[in-house]
């Protein structure tokens, strides 16, 4: 349940904003992101949540404050200086349309997901219709026992003996699997074939892109009864043929500050994502948060509870699985509780 104070609703502002998410039910996904996050979305499975995305496949709205009942694209396209000015100066404002430069997911693979790969940057812009390509990182929230992923071949192989793989249903023969635990960061390069095992529960910050190019998915059919579409041309043709080396976790080292403790999960051209970690539970003073001119913010809720303060009569309670946006140049928010966030910026 919302719970923000009447004058808030009435204000105009670089005040931060709740995200409302948009459900996608693949075949492989379960029921965690309704029962772990109350999600409440009515759909069976649900694979996805798109928690902040201007994607046109699946816009995320604003559930609170001034801007309540628009959809986030709307709201950035009449508030071009919520982005900052490290996005914000490379848009044409004349034809913007809202989009963001990332998108923020959580992913609950009850089966196995397709073998895949995302083009890179250059290639979706010449053969794709200017769109963007797609980098992405997973945080790992939870994974059974045994759980795995995919990332990249075991060895160099060539084009014609993976054609001949998916043909003859070998391809995992040819592909590098890795154990995968909770707490577990992976970073997916474009052009890095991959998938995410059964029993995975994933945070996933990425480009702001929907292309993928299946390249092997089981054999298994839609809710029609119709085998799933690969994109084997199109895969063979952005996907890294060496052999990759398998994924190491990044060092990471926490950072304390009274009520505070953070960790730099990723960095890299296209998002910075960080850890955080809150408990204000025996002290006064609340955890003081605040966005610069450079980036907006997103803060995306991965355990625990708390609230978030902005001025004296500005509240809004956090809860489990709660995404926030806090535009960029933002009033100073203070955070009071015991809780998990990822904070992500540009």
């Amino acid at each position: 349940m919302i719970n923000t104070s009447l004058s808030w609703r009435n204000k105009e502002g670089n005040y931060p904003f709740l995200l409302s998410p948009v459900g996608k039910d693949y075949l492989w996904g379960g029921s965690r992101l309704n029962d772990d996050f109350a999600k409440n979305i009515n759909l069976d499975p649900l694979a996805e949540s798109w928690e902040c995305s201007t994607h046109p496949d699946g816009l995320s709205g604003v559930a609170n404050g001034f801007f309540s009942g628009k959809t986030l694209a709307e709201v950035l396209k009449e508030h071009h200086e919520f982005l900052g000015s490290h996005f914000g100066n490379r848009i044409d404002k004349n034809s913007y349309n809202g989009e963001l430069p990332i998108l923020i997911k959580l992913i609950d693979a009850k089966k196995d997901l397709s073998v895949q790969v995302h083009p890179s940057d250059e290639y979706a812009q010449t053969f794709e219709n200017g769109q963007l390509g797609k980098t992405e990182m997973w945080y790992v929230l939870d994974a059974a026992p045994k759980t795995s992923l995919v990332y990249g071949f075991l060895r160099d192989v060539t084009k014609d003996e993976i054609r001949k793989s998916i043909e003859t249903g070998k391809l995992e023969n040819y592909l590098q699997k890795v154990d995968v635990e909770k707490d577990d960061v992976f970073f997916i390069e474009s052009g890095t074939v991959h998938a995410i095992g059964a029993g995975a529960l994933i945070a996933e910050i990425q480009e702001n892109s929907n292309l993928t190019y299946r390249l092997y998915d089981y054999d298994r059919r839609d809710k029609n009864g119709n085998l799933r579409e690969l994109h084997i041309d199109k895969a063979l043709q952005v996907a890294k043929l060496e052999s990759a080396k398998s994924p190491k976790q990044p060092l990471r080292v926490l950072k304390y500050k009274k009520g505070c403790a953070s960790e730099l999960l990723c960095r890299c051209k296209y998002f910075e994502v960080e850890r955080m970690l809150f408990n204000t539970e025996r002290q006064h003073d609340l955890v003081p948060m605040k966005t610069g001119d450079n980036s907006f913010m997103v803060l995306l809720c991965i355990a625990g509870c708390g609230m978030l303060f902005v001025d004296e009569d500005v509240r809004m309670p956090i809860f489990k699985g709660d995404c926030i946006f806090v535009p960029a140049n933002s009033s100073t928010m203070r955070i009071h509780g015991k809780m998990q966030m990822l904070k992500v910026t540009c």
